[in-house]
């Protein structure tokens, strides 16, 4: 090979080793059977939280996990892949299982959750966990409720007397 094409090569690599190391949830799944639309559709749900849906050869792929030390993923890595690469721990996960269970032609099959190599069944798990917005509410509602069983212990003495 010539040297252009191995920079060009490398620079892939270089690409996909940033984009891990910045990436909190890494989602790897076969998208054959797709039709371009449907991608699209993925690709524009993805974009809505700050996720990118992108298509590598496996080889590159490989090679960027080794860097980053996370070989084990890379057993995964036959077929046709994309991989999901996503800011927030949930919002990609959520959206490519939900966009799963509507099109059997997504295949989830693992990944990676803040360092951490994850089977299919884990991602799922992690889609099935409520959003930012809904854990805050969620905690905010177990904050209140002693709050509120004080308050409403306060006003029966009150209006007992």
């Amino acid at each position: 090979m010539n040297q252009i094409t191995l920079d060009a090569k490398k620079a892939v690599v270089d690409s996909i080793v940033g984009k891990l190391n910045n990436a909190k949830t890494t989602v790897v799944c076969e998208y054959r059977g797709l039709t371009v639309n449907q991608l699209e559709d993925l690709r524009n749900k993805l974009r809505e939280t700050n996720s990118t849906f992108c298509v590598y050869k496996n080889s590159m792929v490989v090679r960027a996990l080794k860097e980053v030390g996370q070989e084990q993923l890379s057993d995964i890595l036959t077929g046709p892949n994309a991989i999901i690469f996503s800011e927030d721990v949930i919002a990609g996960a959520k959206v490519a299982a939900k966009f799963a269970k509507r099109n059997d032609n997504l295949v989830l099959k693992g990944g990676l959750v803040e360092g951490r190599v994850v089977d299919a069944k884990g991602i799922k798990e992690i889609a099935s966990l409520p959003g930012r917005e809904g854990l805050i509410s969620m905690l905010l509602s177990c904050l209140q409720a002693p709050v509120r069983s004080f308050a409403c212990a306060v006003k029966a003495v009150a209006d007992k007397n």
